[in-house]
């Protein structure tokens, strides 16, 4: 057997063992998901999971997100790792997804990308929900 052929066939076993991966980060949304994503840099899920609920609770959407002070998202961070470039991250990423893609979280990974605070293990991660 080939390589090629032994690692379609690990593929195979593997996605039939683990048909869907479970997302341990707490969310409602792509958006949520995002969110959450970005704020665990440098920090554990099950702290992110801990701060999200107020976090989401003020601001479920872009245009929520986007609304709230820099200060505001601080202060339901603030016990993550990096918190204020975090918070800064989340407000201005808030903001260019109502600019840039109408308020949805884009589905390419340039797009992406493109967005403050987002690299290449943050994307890898989005999922639709």
């Amino acid at each position: 057997m080939r390589k090629q052929e032994r690692a379609a066939l690990i593929l195979q076993r593997l996605e039939q063992r683990y048909p869907e991966t479970p997302v341990p980060l707490d969310h409602s949304d792509s958006f949520t998901l995002l969110i959450a994503v970005l704020l665990s840099a440098q920090c554990t899920d099950k702290k992110v999971n801990e701060v999200t609920p107020a976090l989401f609770a003020a601001g479920p959407t872009p245009a929520a997100m986007a609304s709230l002070s820099e200060e505001t998202i601080l202060s339901h961070i603030r016990q993550l790792g990096l918190a204020r470039t975090k918070a800064r991250n989340v407000r201005r990423l808030s903001e260019l997804l109502l600019e840039r893609h109408g308020g949805a979280v884009p589905s390419s990974f340039e797009q992406l990308e493109a967005l403050p605070g987002v690299g290449h293990k943050t994307r890898r991660a989005r999922v639709p929900c």
